[in-house]
């Protein structure tokens, strides 16, 4: 990000003053001894957390897997003929045929609460929103989006505290669940991208409201976006909820206006001199520059009006693609190679006939 807080130190000299006056011989009646320069090596502009918060996410993510997996008992509901790792029991696999991601039933992830539209809309299970990104599709699923919640959320954690990466990753989990759900109404989705999408747009946020304290800012810049416009490519494969990235992405960056924002260099090491006593510079009177101040009012309301207003149009069964013919492309481009159906393309990579199971999205 082209800084590192915990290194940056502030360093301040106070030199003595001269005991005579430039241009004259006069001597003045002695000053009191000066004090010594101040060399805080010790000083961190901003505060150090210790980060607990997303590693216990991430334990909370694998107890989740592995509950579902006891409940999923694969030996005993398994109609698509023999477990994969048959050695594990009740934890063995679905058949790869109807789970590649080496993980439960759809039917089971139903049960323990993936998103679907339909339970949202007519039994008001508004609950699913959130329950959904503490799920996943399969053990693949899990560590994918698990290593990528510890190299992200960890930093973050540090920098920020467990409070607003908590708020963070929680409220953009749900915005990526709304906007998928307000597009894509078939089967079901599971999954923590739509979170992780949230802490990138909030590291891409956070940059660039505290744009005065970086260094190398346009580097920073360039590697976020670049990363974030790879990720989303990669949502436009069939079985990917690209709309649950969107929508967590979305959600993030509004958020890291409003959670993310810091003070003002100048306020910052002015508070540090005075507090040591030391003679410095006139101190700052506020705390954040004014385009800091209108960013965090223009995001908290784009963002309390987005999510109202998608919880109120889903809950009146609204779906966005009767009013926007091309955003199902956002999610899947169909190529000679696969088809953007999730229904035909699930019965096509299970070779049935029949599908009774529910094709689930992986988010």
């Amino acid at each position: 990000m082209g800084r590192d807080p915990s290194s940056a130190t502030v360093e301040v000299q106070v030199h003595p003053r001269r005991d005579t006056i430039a241009g004259c011989g006069r001597r003045l009646s002695p000053s009191p001894p000066s004090p010594p320069a101040v060399r805080d090596r010790d000083f961190s502009l901003f505060k150090r957390w210790f980060p607990w918060l997303v590693p216990t996410f991430v334990v909370a993510n694998i107890v989740v897997f592995i509950v579902t997996m006891y409940i999923n008992d694969c030996p005993k509901h398994s109609f698509y003929g023999s477990c994969v790792a048959s050695f594990l029991g009740r934890f063995s696999f679905q058949p790869l045929k109807e789970n590649p991601l080496f993980g439960p039933s759809s039917s089971t992830l139903e049960k323990m609460g993936a998103l679907e539209v339909g339970k949202v809309i007519h039994r008001h299970q508004v609950w699913r929103l959130f329950s959904c990104i503490w799920l996943h599709g399969g053990v693949v699923h899990l560590l994918a989006n698990m290593l990528s919640l510890v190299f992200i959320g960890i930093r973050l954690e540090q920098e920020f505290g467990f409070v607003r990466i908590g708020f963070l990753y929680v409220i953009s989990g749900f915005g990526g669940s709304l906007l998928s759900a307000l597009f894509i109404q078939e089967g079901i989705s599971v999954g923590a991208s739509g979170a992780l999408f949230g802490l990138l747009g909030g590291m891409l946020s956070e940059l660039l409201i505290n744009w005065t304290i970086y260094a190398n800012k346009f580097a920073a810049l360039l590697t976020l976006i670049v990363i974030v416009v790879i990720n989303l490519a990669v949502g436009i494969l069939p079985h990917v909820d690209n709309f649950a990235h969107i929508g967590g992405f979305v959600s993030g960056f509004l958020l890291g206006f409003i959670f993310l924002i810091r003070p003002q260099f100048k306020w910052v090491s002015s508070r540090h001199r005075n507090s040591h006593s030391v003679a410095a510079a006139p101190s700052v009177k506020y705390k954040h520059k004014p385009y800091q101040y209108a960013l965090w009012v223009i995001s908290f309301i784009l963002l309390i009006a987005g999510l109202v207003t998608g919880l109120v149009l889903l809950l009146r069964s609204a779906n966005l693609n009767d009013r926007c013919s091309w955003c199902h492309y956002l999610s899947c481009i169909p190529t000679s190679k696969w088809s953007c159906k999730s229904q035909q393309l699930y019965c096509e990579v299970s070779a049935l006939s029949l599908c009774t199971l529910h094709p689930y999205r992986p988010g």
